[in-house]
């Protein structure tokens, strides 16, 4: 099982009110209902005031690494990475459970 972790920081000026975090917020959520290949999916917002802190965060379990490329290609995946592109970077990390 690999354990997939996304932490997103938001540009400066982006706050959670910003349109462009409200939609892609609202379709990462979605995310696996159109991916079947996500076993389990977590998402939400930072909710710390540190400044070390990363404003948003998923984490998805994957059966293998097979299952973590399909979805990383996954059309509606490449939507989203190109939602938070416009307003956020972000790290990525993927282990095995």
């Amino acid at each position: 099982m690999i354990c997939h972790v996304v932490l997103f920081k938001f540009h400066d000026g982006v706050g959670w009110d910003d349109p462009r975090f409200l939609e892609a917020e609202r379709d990462v959520r979605v995310l696996p209902k159109a991916i079947p290949e996500i076993l389990e999916w977590k998402c939400g917002r930072n909710v710390t005031n540190r400044e070390i802190a990363y404003d948003y965060a998923v984490i998805g379990s994957f059966k293998d690494k097979s299952a973590v490329e399909t979805y990383l290609y996954h059309p509606v995946h490449m939507r989203g990475v190109d939602q938070w592109r416009q307003f956020s970077t972000w790290v990525v990390t993927d282990f095995e459970l």
